[in-house]
């Protein structure tokens, strides 16, 4: 039974938690057992074959499976503890609001408040681009961002844009 608890014993919810306590106090009445002596004079029939030893079954080899894994996450568990308060935390997701600029990739164009840009994909999609203030091609002024949102008819563009990357920036369209 010591071998089938091992291999089956596993495989409900909360026999995950039972199966260790049920295998533990099966091994601590099998010491109890093999306490007890022999005996002396046989009875009308023989004694039964007490079988292998659990670990030279089939069924005990095979539950070395879920016996491994489990220790694996006993040991994961304080390991990964200890790693991360050694590492300490994340900083990607600051609780302050300042933004950091290695979080924003390079590939995204450097806009500053009062300069111009235009938009070469059609809202809400965008491809903004600077362009000179002088340029036919300028669509919208760079202004700040003003909380909650940008003003009536400005498009909100994301921190990324903007040089310093310390908030986000909105385009107002240019009268033309």
């Amino acid at each position: 039974m010591q071998a089938d608890t091992m291999v089956m014993g596993w495989w409900g919810p909360l026999s995950v938690l039972i199966t260790p306590f049920t295998l533990l106090g099966n091994l601590s009445a099998l010491s109890g057992i093999r306490r007890i002596p022999e005996p002396v004079t046989a009875g009308f029939r023989p004694p039964l074959d007490p079988g292998k030893p659990v670990f030279r079954r089939p069924a005990g080899v095979l539950a070395l499976i879920p016996l491994c894994l489990v220790g694996l996450v006993m040991a994961a568990i304080p390991l990964l503890l200890i790693i991360g308060l050694v590492v300490g935390p994340s900083h990607s997701g600051d609780s302050a609001g300042s933004t950091d600029a290695s979080a924003y990739p390079t590939d995204y164009p450097a806009l500053t408040v009062g300069s111009c840009a235009r938009n070469d994909a059609a809202w809400p999609a965008e491809d903004v681009k600077p362009e000179s203030c002088d340029s036919p091609a300028a669509q919208y002024s760079v202004r700040s961002w003003r909380n909650p949102s940008c003003a009536s008819g400005d498009h909100p563009l994301g921190p990324m844009y903007n040089k310093d990357h310390d908030g986000p920036l909105c385009l107002r369209p240019l009268k033309r």
